[in-house]
């Protein structure tokens, strides 16, 4: 697949990423992706069918992920992440010049591009995706967990620990689950920045799910064992009926990469079709 690549600096940090033009371009796709993978992994079956419907897709490797230099799993702050999102945008700008922009984030990107859009009141986004956004976990990790977790981001914010992500968890696929299993690309740490923070930021967002303005799209999958979809409904009721759900019964986290992928991505792709016409 035909692409190009860029990097920028910010936090002493350089990262990597890539954009994709279509022959006939009518909006671009800002790409946020989930924990403990990268933006390459969107190539096999999410991108294709943006650019096959003329959407421009730019997207980077998140603080601590793929490409993007770093220790993996870690970042300086949360504010950080929404600060990559404002960079991106005028790299969108200077690639294709203005068109309408669509912010798209999975699992850990869909609570980064959930906050983005409550916290920056005057972005420019015409319409939000989250898929299986970490708003919640689907599991209540143990009470002496999250107490050390809670104490060493104050005094020790950069140590990396496992994820304790079950591989089988993301999608039915078994081709899937060994392709992400054999990624030298994915990793499995997380430090207390980045697990810690997003517990609080995806409670915030649903908090403040009524300062929505923008419509916004959430998809889960009802089987999904690491990310709640009961947290997603919460969100979505909170939203003054600006944001819409589309649950999934029986899908797994990667929904993208799932079993239903293809009837995933025909809504996904129909929903902006419709919203930003």
């Amino acid at each position: 697949m035909v692409h190009k690549e860029f990097k920028f600096d910010l936090y002493k940090t350089q990262f990597y990423g890539r954009y994709y033009t279509p022959s006939t371009l009518k909006a671009v796709i800002v790409l946020i992706h989930g924990m403990g993978e990268h933006s390459k992994r969107y190539e096999k079956n999410v991108i294709p069918q943006f650019l096959k419907h003329n959407y421009a897709v730019i997207t980077y490797d998140q603080f601590g992920h793929g490409l993007t230099q770093g220790k993996r799993g870690h970042n300086p702050g949360f504010s950080y992440l929404l600060e990559c999102i404002d960079v991106v945008i005028l790299k969108a700008i200077n690639f294709f010049g203005k068109h309408p922009l669509v912010l798209y984030g999975h699992s850990m990107g869909g609570n980064v591009v959930l906050n983005y859009v409550l916290r920056r009141k005057n972005h420019p986004f015409k319409a939000v995706i989250a898929t299986s956004p970490f708003l919640k976990l689907a599991f209540k990790p143990p009470q002496w967990k999250l107490g050390i977790g809670k104490i060493l981001a104050k005094l020790w914010p950069s140590i990396t620990l496992s994820n304790e992500i079950d591989a089988n968890a993301i999608s039915r696929d078994i081709h899937e689950v060994e392709c992400y299993q054999q990624d030298p690309l994915v990793h499995d740490k997380v430090s207390p920045n980045y697990s810690i923070a997003l517990m609080k930021t995806g409670v915030w967002a649903i908090q403040h799910a009524n300062w929505l303005n923008t419509p916004t799209l959430i998809m889960h999958g009802t089987a999904d064992r690491l990310t709640s979809y009961k947290a997603s409904v919460e969100f979505v009721n909170n939203s003054n009926g600006v944001a819409t759900l589309e649950l999934f019964d029986g899908g797994y986290h990667e929904l993208h990469h799932d079993i239903i992928k293809n009837n995933v991505l025909k809504k996904l792709i129909n929903w902006i079709d419709i919203t930003i016409t």
